[in-house]
């Protein structure tokens, strides 16, 4: 259970995130974080372990303000969260378990290997990746792309193997390349029983599109 201070925590970040995020248009605003954070305490709820509400919600609202992708340096958005962190009555020892389910959470090309060993970290690292797949993780994927100038498709460019994190950032893939070199590998690397569940659907849809996609592609139908 969440303490009445816990629960002022809680509402002083969110409102923070939102102000910081609600503008996005690459798929990281604020709907993002709120899907991600109702999925942690909905897979939270089904685990019957131990966890720690505070921590999982924390690291939810926070997780993308740190992300590389939305600063200019990956230690740039590391010294923003510990900064609002600091801000605010909470322990060292909190403080470091959020900052270490942030900082290890992102699957950045396969190339993190990093596994998180709490429960709260596994939970938040699969309500981040069921919000990438699925009829979301789609939308999300196409959001990105045209942020990020991106084609939809070229039958020309197939997916890479074995991505370096500069591969990864490169920006020589396609919306539709993104589907093989992350998006289909996720259902894999759930964590938790309740993440894994969730997963299957959203991935079969994700087939079920693709399928269509390609069928459409040349506007033989």
């Amino acid at each position: 259970m969440l303490t009445d201070l816990q629960k002022k925590i809680i509402e002083h970040t969110e409102d923070y995130v939102y102000k910081l995020l609600k503008d996005d248009a690459s798929g990281h605003d604020w709907w993002h974080i709120h899907r991600v954070r109702n999925l942690a305490k909905s897979i939270a709820k089904q685990e019957r372990k131990e966890i720690n509400f505070f921590i999982c919600e924390m690291a939810a609202l926070l997780h993308d303000v740190a992300d590389e992708k939305m600063n200019k340096t990956e230690a740039d958005g590391e010294k923003k969260v510990r900064s609002w962190l600091s801000t605010h009555p909470i322990t060292e020892e909190e403080t470091e378990q959020i900052m270490d389910i942030i900082l290890h959470m992102s699957y950045k090309g396969g190339t993190n290997k990093t596994k998180l060993t709490s429960i709260e970290g596994k939970i938040i690292q699969d309500a981040d990746r069921l919000d990438a797949i699925g009829a979301i993780g789609i939308a999300r994927t196409m959001a990105y792309s045209g942020s990020k100038n991106r084609l939809i498709h070229d039958p020309e460019k197939k997916p890479r193997e074995h991505l370096t994190i500069e591969d990864y950032r490169s920006g020589e893939d396609t919306a539709i390349m993104h589907f093989y070199e992350k998006l289909l590998k996720l259902r894999e690397e759930m964590n938790t029983t309740p993440g894994k569940k969730l997963a299957e659907q959203r991935h079969a849809f994700m087939e079920h599109y693709l399928s269509e996609f390609y069928a459409e592609w040349d506007g033989d139908r």
